[in-house]
């Protein structure tokens, strides 16, 4: 979640903003007479059916769509909704019959390894789990946070205890909270709860179906790979999945190493009812690429 982005962002024309009004554009790519200027697959496409509900993370293209923009690409290639969002979006989620996958909450780098952040974080939560329940949406992310010289025993027993805290909140309230798994070798240094073995012990220490972990694919492959018997294995523990290719979170596609098509079977096949959310960085056309990952994922 959130890596360092790169400089070159694909500009706003590129993104085939002409769809939006027009609503005809030119099948593929068009040529044009300036070469920072293309103009982008249309955002009118047929949506794509299968076993898993899929959606987008924002971040990664709030700078060039806005959410209205980005909620009509994901509308017309059949995702279900949009990451990472916070109460001010609901209304323009709902207006295009979406739904937020993911709602985004306290500091990832102060999470809930560390009692000093728990009166901040916990307050965060809270609020959030009301508001999301409110709206009808079933996730919020939470983080272990970094370890500061915190062991990973301790680690886990704090966020246990932290957890024990506002779980009960998530349960009255019917919302899953999900820690999700990050890579502290790349991305994210000293994150306490960056592999599954670490994450599914918490799992375990809090014994409730409304906490789970936030799977991302990206940072599980940086740690330890394994992904598709991971999933087999542990699917239970896990409550939602992120998408990334690997190397440099870029399209999840012949470019990177990870293959997605077995990953996506996978999940589909453990009975997940879920949300997968595609959270790559475009290094070309993000409505192409993003048509393109949910067609790999579609099963």
């Amino acid at each position: 979640m959130n890596p360092q982005e790169p400089s070159d962002r694909i500009s706003r024309r590129s993104f085939g903003l002409g769809a939006l009004s027009s609503g005809v554009v030119a099948s593929g790519i068009a040529a044009s007479s300036n070469a920072d200027i293309a103009v982008a697959a249309p955002f009118s496409s047929t949506p794509i059916q299968g076993r898993l509900n899929q959606s987008l993370c924002k971040w990664c293209y709030d700078k060039n769509l806005s959410l209205d923009e980005l909620c009509q690409a994901a509308k017309s290639m059949g995702m279900v909704g949009i990451d990472l969002l916070t109460k001010k979006d609901f209304a323009t989620l709902k207006s295009h019959g979406l739904v937020c996958t993911m709602v985004s909450s306290h500091k990832l780098s102060d999470g809930l390894c560390d009692p000093k952040y728990w009166d901040e974080a916990l307050k965060i939560l809270n609020e959030t789990i009301e508001d999301s329940s409110a709206a009808g949406f079933r996730n919020v992310i939470c983080f272990s946070g970094n370890a500061r010289g915190i062991d990973r025993k301790t680690g886990l027993k704090n966020c246990a205890e932290a957890l024990r805290k506002i779980v009960p909140v998530a349960e009255k309230k019917k919302v899953i909270l999900n820690m999700e798994l990050l890579n502290s070798r790349v991305d994210h240094a000293d994150y306490m709860c960056d592999n599954s073995a670490w994450g599914i012990e918490l799992c375990k220490e809090v014994a409730s179906d409304n906490f789970k972990l936030l799977y991302d694919i990206y940072h599980m492959q940086i740690m330890e790979g394994d992904i598709i018997r991971s999933i087999q294995k542990n699917h239970q523990y896990f409550g939602h999945y992120h998408t990334g290719g690997n190397p440099g979170r870029h399209e999840i596609d012949e470019s990177q190493e990870i293959y997605y098509p077995p990953i996506a079977k996978a999940i589909a096949d453990s009975g997940f009812d879920g949300y997968i959310a595609h959270e790559f960085i475009p290094v070309r056309d993000a409505v192409t690429s993003l048509r393109e990952a949910v067609k790999t994922c579609t099963v």
